[in-house]
């Protein structure tokens, strides 16, 4: 079974800046999109960034001119960088992949790494 793992989320202060990694492992022939997704307490999960097999970049406009995700295919692992944190950004961040393995395409998701911006 494919497993994404998510790292990097912590207590940040306003203004402040993290970077969140996940590595995809398994029987893994080929991964086609990437994406960042978050669901704050009380409200449904939500698209953050995507990145396609070419590199294609979508934000939600919430995050723009702010967050960046990038993708290093030798290492099978999506980044997204973050600065200028806000409040509202607080969230727990699920990483998404769509991965063509041994089971076939297939959307998986990470367990989820918090984010908490202080005020």
């Amino acid at each position: 079974q494919v497993q994404l793992v998510e790292s990097g989320g912590g207590l940040v202060q306003a203004g402040g800046s993290l970077r969140l990694s996940c590595a995809a492992s398994g029987t893994i022939f080929s991964i086609n999109h990437m994406g960042w997704y978050r669901q704050a307490p009380g409200k449904q999960r939500e698209l953050v960034a995507t990145i396609t097999s070419s590199s294609t970049t979508n934000y939600a406009d919430s995050v723009k001119g702010r967050f960046t995700i990038s993708r290093d295919n030798a290492k099978d692992t999506v980044y997204l960088q973050m600065n200028s944190l806000e409040p509202e950004d607080t969230a727990v961040y699920y990483c998404n992949a769509g991965v063509y393995s041994d089971r076939g395409w297939t959307d998986y998701w990470g367990q989820g790494t918090q984010v908490t911006v202080s005020s």
